[in-house]
């Protein structure tokens, strides 16, 4: 999945693969597109690594793109863009850690900002796929009780983190008894210019832009015919919302067979600075070493808005404050994985996305 942030420029956030990029975004020129400086901070100002929270920092000649990811309390991402290269993090760890984590990230200098988002991971879904892959049509006694994300251990990112490839992967393991011996992983890239992923869903990506892969792996099911799905919370500050979206192509050479790209992108506002958007191809993988043959069907659906957040989700509450349904457009949907031809997850046990 990817993820881009923009702002009188542009950025966003690719993958899962999603990508997250944002739009507008100024760079360095460079030969066949343009630059950032990208560096990776881990848990900046604090010298534990029993939580995990890391701080990517792409500059460009004017501006800064900030994502901030996170696994304390639910796994979240935030992306701040700002006029500035030079502006910069501070958290501070004894309130993001209390019970009350309000304002215990910020973005200096604050007049610098001009655009703020952030996208959450707060539950994994498991279902029986016996009679149909579409989560919407299927009964509630089929669901089995959702995994919420922030009751998960999550590993430190001690040996996690490459600095070369600009990646790290957050791994976390179910509460004791659930799972078996699996465990799901939120695996984020940053970029410092154009180009394409090798591996498939060889997702297309720009210094904009960063990318997040959902795995799953050795998770015990607890049905013969479970499917799984992941719940996205989508969180744009003041009263835009955001826009699902659907682009198909004739042909696609990079995935082939896969023909539609689906994005959460920002609602237009005509004073904003800024707009994002999460592209995902709608495919998912049973194999590490992904062939076309592998390609697992993901089906999305419709966008619901959220009212009411718990204290779990704490990042969120640490930027945007106490009041973040206030303050915030918030939008979930959920993913599901497998399709009517697809086989259950039981049979490969792996799964990414």
């Amino acid at each position: 999945m990817l993820a881009a942030a923009a702002a009188a420029a542009a950025a966003s956030w690719a993958g899962l693969a999603l990508l997250w990029a944002a739009g507008g975004c100024a760079g360095e020129a460079a030969a066949g597109g343009y630059r950032r400086r990208v560096s990776l901070e881990y848990n900046p100002g604090w010298a534990s690594s029993g939580v995990n929270l890391l701080h990517t920092r792409a500059v460009g000649v004017n501006d800064t793109l900030h994502y901030i990811w996170s696994t304390i309390g639910v796994p979240t991402v935030l992306l701040v863009y700002t006029a500035s290269d030079n502006s910069s993090l501070r958290v501070n760890w004894t309130r993001l850690l209390s019970s009350s984590p309000a304002g215990a990230i910020r973005i200096e200098p604050a007049d610098s900002v001009l655009y703020s988002t952030a996208v959450v991971f707060p539950r994994l879904w498991e279902y029986d796929g016996s009679d149909t892959s579409n989560l919407s049509l299927v009964k509630a006694w089929q669901i089995y009780p959702s995994y919420n994300l922030a009751n998960f251990t999550w590993a430190s990112l001690d040996g996690r983190l490459n600095e070369t490839a600009l990646s790290a992967d957050f791994q976390g393991s179910g509460p004791e008894g659930a799972f078996g011996n699996g465990s799901v992983s939120f695996k984020v890239t940053a970029y410092e210019s154009d180009n394409r992923d090798g591996p498939l869903p060889r997702l297309l990506h720009s210094a904009n832009s960063s990318k997040v892969e959902f795995t799953m792996e050795r998770v015990a099911p607890r049905g013969n015919h479970s499917r799984f799905a992941l719940e996205i919370l989508a969180v744009e500050e003041g009263s835009r919302g955001k826009q699902l979206q659907s682009a198909r192509s004739i042909d696609d050479e990079y995935t082939p067979t896969i023909f539609e790209m689906a994005q959460l992108i920002s609602e237009p506002h005509n004073h904003s600075w800024g707009s994002s958007f999460l592209q995902w191809k709608t495919a998912a993988y049973s194999s590490k070493t992904p062939h076309r043959e592998d390609t697992v069907h993901c089906q999305y659906y419709p966008l619901q808005t959220v009212r009411n957040l718990s204290s779990e989700f704490r990042i969120l509450q640490a930027y945007f404050g106490e009041d973040v349904e206030r303050r915030c457009s918030l939008s979930a949907l959920n993913i599901s994985f497998g399709g009517e031809d697809n086989e259950a997850y039981k049979e490969k046990g792996y799964l990414s996305w």
